[in-house]
């Protein structure tokens, strides 16, 4: 029997709908909650070897695994509006600055990787990468990366690249991101296992 090519999402799995209606509402409200945690995952502060981290990228990944590339990449670019226009969304605001000023600073390529991710890591869902703990982590990997490529790109044209740039924007970040790629990798799947495929097999 053939593979199906596409996969329904873990939100979908969760709350499907019917009406074409009701699938709008549902999207706006999925993707308003999600920029809400993603928010919340921007300001917590977990002490972590060698730097602190939050639980930001966690969080970005698991979105758009969770909603696929459609939905989680516009709850992505919502949070990046909702920063865009002056809300105190990012990590590091309002102390660091807001808005655009904000987005045009070191930071700005890893927003950048945020979207890119959160359509990657969402169409490798939607091909059933999030069904196992070893593609999803692979999945988590290849989102991870995304998020660091262009933050790195946008550090060496800010600074130029006879700074360490490796040295401030990724060996830092690197024992933190294995441990949220690993999280990740196991979270999703046993949503999978418990909350849907526990639910069918109860019905």
């Amino acid at each position: 029997m053939a593979q199906p090519t596409h996969f329904d999402t873990l939100a979908n799995s969760i709350w499907p709908t019917s009406a074409e209606s009701h699938s709008w509402l549902r999207n706006l409200v999925l993707a308003f909650a999600g920029s809400v945690l993603l928010a919340i995952s921007a300001k917590i502060n977990i002490p972590f070897y060698p730097v602190p981290m939050t639980m930001q990228t966690f969080m970005i990944l698991c979105i758009g695994m969770a909603f696929g590339w459609r939905l989680g990449g516009a709850t992505v670019f919502l949070y990046l509006a909702e920063g865009a226009v002056g809300l105190p969304v990012f990590a590091g605001t309002p102390e660091k600055g807001i808005g655009l000023a904000y987005m045009a600073g070191p930071t700005g390529g890893y927003l950048l990787g945020f979207f890119l991710a959160a359509l990657t890591v969402g169409w490798l869902a939607e091909k059933g990468w999030d069904r196992n703990m070893w593609t999803t982590l692979a999945a988590m990997i290849i989102g991870t990366a995304i998020i660091f490529a262009p933050g790195i790109l946008w550090l060496g044209m800010l600074f130029g690249w006879e700074k360490p740039i490796l040295e401030w924007g990724l060996w830092p970040f690197l024992p933190g991101a294995g441990f949220k790629i690993g999280l990740a990798a196991a979270v999703l799947p046993l949503t999978w296992k418990y909350l849907v495929d526990g639910k069918e097999s109860e019905e």
